[in-house]
């Protein structure tokens, strides 16, 4: 599971509040565990091999889908995933993933095969060199460990977006109310429940009427989260872009909304701030200092 660390927090929430693109924070922290991770594979793979020298032995079977692995192990290198898996038997329990990955792993091994042999002109051969010792790895070893790789490059970049969303949207709210100075008693900031129970923030009117707020860092024309804004009721939406058609369907349900990647994107705060009679005073205009302040506070 990728972490976000406080300091990709910080310039993710810098790079939407300057209208700028956040997106290549994420992309460098996948690239980087992913390529962690390929390094650590190989790395086992070596000595795997090297364990299993007798010829017949199904050595990737023997090593990587040993069952005293974990469910997470199992899964990727048998090229799955935990959420493939509960779609499929309805449930990730631990014997249903020891299961599951030793019959897809039997159904790729004979799938590889097939092609292999329709495609007897292509040859791959895989070499990994590790502190002096190397290993060869055939063709059909050669495409199931890439398969591997893949799984877990997918499963890197579902993970990391994922948790830029929840960890990044309501700080992002919490943010713009100290950087227009809003006290306390005008927004409500829930955190994580013990549960897991989504987060949710809410702006205080001087009426003290409550108003919720969605963030969500969506690209350009994508319905489905300006969808979830009316499912969950919100009042204000804050995105990283929108389309015309998300504007057009927000203003006729009555929510309020900040596009970050317009001009001035994130001062249209102040209309909503001054609509539903919020308290506040307009930052200067260099953020960049007045973030560090605030972002000391925070965390």
């Amino acid at each position: 599971m990728i972490t976000l660390t406080e300091s990709i927090i910080k310039k993710i929430i810098i790079h939407l509040l300057k209208g700028e693109d956040y997106r290549i924070e994420i992309i460098s922290l996948i690239n980087a565990e992913f390529l962690q991770y390929a390094i650590d594979f190989f790395r086992k793979i070596v000595d795997a091999k090297l364990n299993n020298r007798a010829v017949s032995t199904d050595w990737y079977a023997d090593e990587f889908l040993d069952p005293r692995l974990s469910s997470d192990e199992l899964t990727i290198h048998s090229g799955l995933n935990k959420k493939t898996i509960s779609n499929m038997y309805n449930s990730a329990r631990r014997e249903i993933v020891i299961e599951a990955t030793k019959q897809h792993y039997e159904h790729l091994y004979q799938v590889i095969n097939s092609l292999v042999e329709q495609g007897s002109d292509i040859d791959i051969t895989l070499t990994i060199k590790f502190r002096g010792c190397s290993v060869d790895l055939n063709v059909n070893e050669s495409l199931i460990v890439i398969n591997s790789l893949a799984v877990k490059r997918a499963e890197l970049r579902g993970g990391a977006w994922s948790t830029a969303g929840k960890r990044i949207e309501k700080i992002l709210m919490l943010v713009l109310c100290k950087l227009y100075a809003v006290s306390e008693q005008y927004y409500e900031y829930r955190g994580t429940s013990s549960e897991g129970r989504e987060v949710d923030f809410y702006l205080i009117g001087r009426d003290k009427k409550r108003y919720l707020c969605e963030v969500k860092l969506m690209g350009k024309g994508n319905p489905e989260s300006a969808d979830a804004v009316v499912a969950r009721d919100s009042d204000i939406f804050v995105a990283d872009k929108l389309s015309d058609l998300n504007k057009q369907q927000l203003r006729q349900r009555g929510v309020r909304w900040v596009e970050l990647r317009s001009e001035n994107g994130y001062r249209k705060i102040e209309e909503i701030f001054k609509e539903l009679q919020v308290p506040f005073s307009p930052p200067a205009q260099d953020i960049e200092h007045l973030l560090t302040a605030v972002f000391t506070e925070i965390f």
